[in-house]
């Protein structure tokens, strides 16, 4: 069974930095996209940040230069390194994988890590 854990969210003042990790484990036979979102209250869930199996990255506008996506693929871990964080990054953030197991090929999602910036 596929699972993606998350952590690395909390309270940050307004400026400073946050890094989320998100690891994939169970039966994976091959990771290709990964990519975090976001949903703050009221709003749609949206791309923040998206990596590819081969590193091509891309970024949301209200993101770019200070949000840095990388992955490990050694440890199918996706990283988001957060920095100059702002009150309006404030929302639940998710992690998406596009993951091949031995039986089909399927987005999952991690349960999701809270990220409140004060300002």
């Amino acid at each position: 069974q596929v699972q993606l854990v998350e952590s690395g969210g909390g309270l940050v003042q307004a400026g400073g930095s946050l890094r989320l990790s998100c690891a994939a484990s169970g039966g994976i036979f091959s990771i290709n996209a990964m990519g975090w979102y976001r949903q703050a209250p009221g709003k749609q869930r949206e791309l923040v940040a998206a990596i590819s199996s081969g590193g091509s990255t891309k970024y949301a506008d209200s993101v770019k230069g200070r949000f840095t996506i990388s992955r490990d693929n050694a440890k199918n871990t996706v990283y988001l390194q957060m920095n100059s964080l702002k009150p309006e990054d404030t929302a639940v953030y998710y992690c998406n994988a596009n993951i091949r197991t031995t039986f089909h090929v399927y987005n999952y999602w991690g349960q999701g890590t809270q990220v409140n910036v004060s300002s």
